[in-house]
């Protein structure tokens, strides 16, 4: 049907009248390298869906999915979407009482569940008050779930039902920087947004592209990366459904050969660590793309030093789906976020809401076509978030005289020192340029006369001396960002707190009230 808004119509069912249907769509990285060409994703997903009508899912009922990157994954969200239910792509790293909350709060009534899974959400199912069926996937299904196979058996397959491209598609539960996750609720039309947008207009992605997301797909950013963005042109896409170590995804790079990776700074951090140590890196990368955080600018030097690569650097939230702010292939700046995503307008502005001027900071606000239609059950913070056309990010940025937006940290990290707003972030990217710092982390701390300053926590290099350490790194931040900036405490730690999508978690670092 021409006029069906489905978004699987478009991303999925397409490629079979464009001639893609014997081309891989996915490839999985593992040892059962098993594929799925364009034509198994269209049948298998209008399986899902007759799968979903046969169990007696309703149209806009929940289908929780707690599913690793493996190829059942995107035939289970495109199917859904045909089926008209709606698929939450649940976080693969959380505890078992933040799936208890989701699952409660989602009001799922079906659990697709990878076997990897299976333990730690368990006994969040016990006393469910929706959950009607659990399924599977894996072998030795357990009691009162059902296998996948036996799910799937002789499904019948369904076309994707009319939708308008304004009605909900699917759920994300935002990431939880600042606290517990959110339900963010998008629609049909904001998969082709983004793919038309940033997918085509910044990445540049192709039919020949291979693809390798080390961000996963229940993650605003992998969807796009591993799923929409690949599925836009015809390209295809390879899933590992391993956690990805240095040594893994360099080990991706050299063997599989993709042409596009993504990854998130915590991860090029180390794997700039590790690279340090070999003596060149093999890939066939044409470039690279960095979110989820700011990317500091001395990794993005080194991994371009290491690789031959640049990565791309860019800013999206849960609320907007991707990013829409970004460097570019041809226009990159390390240390920066870059400018606006075409199809976006972007906007810094005070606690008023007036335009902050250049070099001043303000919050970033967005307007986009792919921004989410709210919170579930949420409404407060849906009309303090999504204002109009205008979407809050709680991001503080700078935009400096070029025109490009300078990330400076999240709303509620700002502090004053002396009466001047202090970026926890640009005391950060100067913290991980001492020789012997990893990691770091700045919130703001009070002193003896109650006024704030800033204090750094620490992850350092092997046989650093930490006696000499706070002295050091002291003088060396004054010498490079300014003298009021520094952090007066220096706390060295084994591991900061962050989201399973690696954002630092500074709250979980800030004194008590």
């Amino acid at each position: 049907m021409t006029d069906n808004s489905n978004a699987a119509c478009w991303f999925v069912d397409r490629h079979l009248t464009e001639g893609r249907g014997e081309k891989d769509a996915f490839r999985e990285s593992s040892g059962s390298r098993r594929l799925q060409t364009y034509v198994d994703l269209a049948l298998r997903s209008s399986q899902v869906a007759g799968a979903f009508k046969r169990a007696g899912v309703q149209r806009e009922e929940r289908v929780a999915c707690l599913v690793l990157d493996q190829i059942e994954y995107p035939e289970i969200f495109w199917g859904a979407l045909k089926g008209g239910v709606i698929p939450v792509l649940l976080n693969t790293l959380l505890s078992t009482d933040i799936y208890d909350v989701i699952l409660r709060d989602s009001r799922a009534t079906v659990l697709m569940v990878s076997a990897e899974l299976w333990s730690v959400c368990e006994p969040a199912l016990k006393d469910n008050p929706y959950l009607r069926t659990i399924v599977f996937i894996g072998d030795d299904a357990p009691d009162g779930t059902l296998s996948y196979e036996s799910f799937m058996a002789d499904a019948d397959e369904l076309p994707a039902i009319e939708v308008s491209a304004d009605e909900c598609a699917f759920w994300l539960y935002s990431s939880g920087s600042t606290g517990q996750p959110k339900g963010v609720r998008h629609v049909h039309g904001a998969l082709k947004a983004t793919a038309e947008t940033y997918g085509r207009q910044v990445l540049g992605i192709v039919e020949d592209d291979l693809v390798y997301s080390a961000a996963k797909i229940f993650f605003a950013y992998g969807l796009g990366n591993a799923v929409t963005f690949p599925l836009s042109v015809g390209a295809t896409t390879l899933l590992y459904n391993a956690r990805p170590t240095p040594d893994a995804v360099l080990e991706i790079l050299e063997h599989d050969k993709p042409t596009l990776f993504y990854g998130v700074p915590t991860l090029y951090a180390a794997t700039v660590s590790e690279l340090e140590n070999r003596s060149s890196a093999t890939h066939n990368l044409r470039l690279c793309v960095s979110a989820g955080e700011a990317l500091p600018a001395a990794v993005g030097e080194s991994w371009k030093r290491l690789t031959g690569v640049d990565i791309i650097d860019g800013v999206g939230t849960t609320e907007l789906l991707h990013i829409f702010l970004s460097n570019s292939p041809d226009n990159i700046q390390y240390g920066t976020s870059g400018t606006a995503v075409p199809g976006y307008e972007l906007r810094c502005v005070d606690e008023n809401g007036d335009d902050v001027s250049t070099g001043s900071i303000g919050e970033l606000i967005v307007r986009g076509e792919s921004a989410a239609e709210g919170y579930w059950n949420q409404r407060h913070k849906s009309r303090t978030t999504f204002e109009g056309e205008w979407t809050r990010t709680g991001d503080k940025y700078e935009i400096s005289e070029g025109g490009r937006f300078i990330y400076c940290g999240r709303t509620d990290d700002m502090f004053k020192v002396s009466g001047i707003w202090v970026s926890p972030f640009e005391i950060e990217q100067a913290l991980v340029t001492h020789p012997d710092i990893v990691e770091a982390a700045v919130v703001a701390a009070r002193d003896e006369e109650g006024l704030e300053k800033p204090k750094a926590f620490v992850i350092v290099k092997p046989d650093t001396n930490v006696d000499d350490l706070e002295s050091s790194v002291k003088d060396f931040v004054k010498e490079k960002i300014g003298k009021w900036k520094y952090p007066r405490w220096i706390e060295v730690v084994d591991s900061l707190p962050k989201t399973a999508t690696g954002k630092i978690q500074r709250f979980k670092l800030r004194d008590p009230a």
